[in-house]
């Protein structure tokens, strides 16, 4: 089955471009040229994947973001024109789950490569992690990619980075897991992710979980070392 990329950018030559490269590697395409036309199309018809310029009109990228977050975790990729550490981690925060930069010369292969990579990641995910893991209050479902919290349903849906982090550290409670290894089972092939990334996808997963309890201190962090789910 092939897969259905989305891609939205106010740029037309970029959304062509784009268009034309990735129909020649089996995609199925949708384009959208703004943010609130993005926000009803993905809504009605989702892809298994989402392309957002940042800076778009009627809706930027990162509004578009937060509004998808609260429905859906769908693999987004940012783009974004600035050469700015401010843009990635913002785009982190807010629950993107990769990006590629415009400035200093836009790389059609490195987009399709990283669109590649998290395709797999949720491919293998479904695939490979069919079991339903509780423990305590968490409930994971790996083939819907849901996760519920003493009975409820996190209201911010985590994204398919976020949920196999949550899924590595609750698979075996109480152990250590370096930021490297979490890194590796996030991002697989992947090898340009820093440190500071993964730290940034738990300050998320803490305030989605604090959501529906505010008291939620299940994810440990250990300093030096890397993180573990709390086993009390």
């Amino acid at each position: 089955m092939k897969h259905t990329v989305a891609l939205i950018d106010d740029d037309r030559n970029i959304l062509t471009s784009l268009s034309i490269a990735l129909e020649k590697e089996g995609f199925n395409i949708q384009t959208y040229l703004d943010g609130e036309s993005a926000l009803i199309g993905l809504s009605r018809t989702p892809p298994d994947l989402a392309v957002v310029d940042i800076k778009m009109p009627r809706m930027e990228g990162t509004e578009l973001l937060t509004k998808l977050r609260k429905k859906t975790s769908l693999p987004v990729i940012f783009l974004t024109s600035k050469d700015e550490e401010v843009d990635e981690l913002l785009g982190l925060k807010l629950g993107a789950d990769d990006f590629v930069k415009k400035s200093g010369g836009f790389s059609t292969k490195v987009l399709i490569e990283r669109i590649k990579v998290q395709l797999r990641k949720k491919d293998t995910n479904l695939e490979d992690n069919k079991n339903i893991i509780n423990h305590g209050k968490l409930r994971l479902d790996p083939t819907q990619l849901e996760c519920e919290w003493d009975g409820k349903p996190l209201p911010d849906k985590l994204t398919t980075t976020e949920f196999l982090i949550v899924q590595e550290l609750a698979k075996r409670p109480g152990n250590i897991k370096e930021r490297s290894q979490l890194m590796d089972v996030a991002y697989r092939e992947d090898t340009d992710i820093e440190d500071r990334t993964i730290d940034s996808h738990v300050k998320r997963i803490r305030k989605k979980f604090k959501k529906v309890d505010n008291d939620f201190s299940a994810i440990e962090t250990r300093y030096g070392s890397g993180y573990r789910w709390n086993v009390k």
